[in-house]
């Protein structure tokens, strides 16, 4: 079996556990995450490969990770991410990005991520659901925290926690890159 129709069964099995788990219809479901209700059916049978864009729809209104919807590793608890497969889900020309280290579900959406964000440039996040934090540690350069319109720096080495359920940017008003780990926990969906 190819990796891609491991992943595409992977993924069927995991929309109908967590849907199930969550009490969904397909209907509610569909609603919920923006897709068709004939898409959600066509995944849940393994016959199509929907975009990343829906993958990632359906993981937020089922309250899960993308990481979760593919895992197709049933068995131990240690997931290792060998470095060449940790996602890079935003980046910009002058060498900025943002890499989805690793996931996990506890008891809802759990993400690692590593963050460079080169002089000058910013990342702005919308708000996330109530209830999330996000914590980050600066490895390198100063971070700009803005929260709310409010500016907050985190030097090297300093670290920081925040709930996210409001507007925030990401930024880096220094000289060099600045680096940071960064971890999001989300509530689970009620």
């Amino acid at each position: 079996m190819s990796d891609l129709d491991l992943l595409t069964q992977s993924l069927a099995r995991n929309v109908r556990r967590w849907r199930t788990e969550r009490g969904f219809t397909l209907e509610a479901l569909a609603a919920r995450a923006g897709v068709s209700r004939g898409m959600l059916i066509q995944i849940e049978q393994a016959r199509t490969n929907p975009s990343l864009g829906t993958v990632v729809k359906i993981g937020d209104a089922l309250g899960v990770s993308v990481t979760t919807l593919l895992d197709y590793e049933q068995g131990p608890t240690v997931r290792i991410v060998p470095a060449g497969q940790a996602v890079r889900l935003w980046d910009t020309d002058a060498g900025s990005f943002s890499r989805l280290l690793a996931g996990a579900e506890a008891p809802g959406p759990l993400e690692m991520w590593e963050w460079r964000l080169m002089p000058g440039e910013s990342s702005p996040s919308d708000p996330h659901p109530a209830g999330t934090v996000e914590l980050l540690h600066v490895t390198a350069g100063e971070l700009t925290l803005t929260l709310d319109g409010v500016p907050h720096r985190v030097p090297e080495g300093a670290s920081a926690s925040f709930g996210a359920d409001s507007p925030h940017t990401y930024g880096n008003e220094g000289p060099g890159p600045m680096r940071m780990i960064m971890a999001v926990s989300v509530p689970p969906v009620r």
